[in-house]
């Protein structure tokens, strides 16, 4: 998820789509969020790693 929303800013700085790059920010956010929780190993979702 935090691949997606790195190739999502980017592509949104590059054609200058806001939207895009909204989108981007907030997929690298719970991306972010997700890892961190699983590193400190809570469940997520019923899973206990989330890759």
């Amino acid at each position: 998820m935090i691949i997606l929303g790195i190739i999502c800013l980017i592509a949104g700085f590059l054609l200058a789509i806001p939207v895009l790059w909204t989108i981007g920010i907030i997929l690298v956010v719970i991306g972010l969020i997700l890892a961190l929780m699983g590193a400190m190993g809570r469940e997520i979702g019923g899973r206990r790693w989330y890759y």
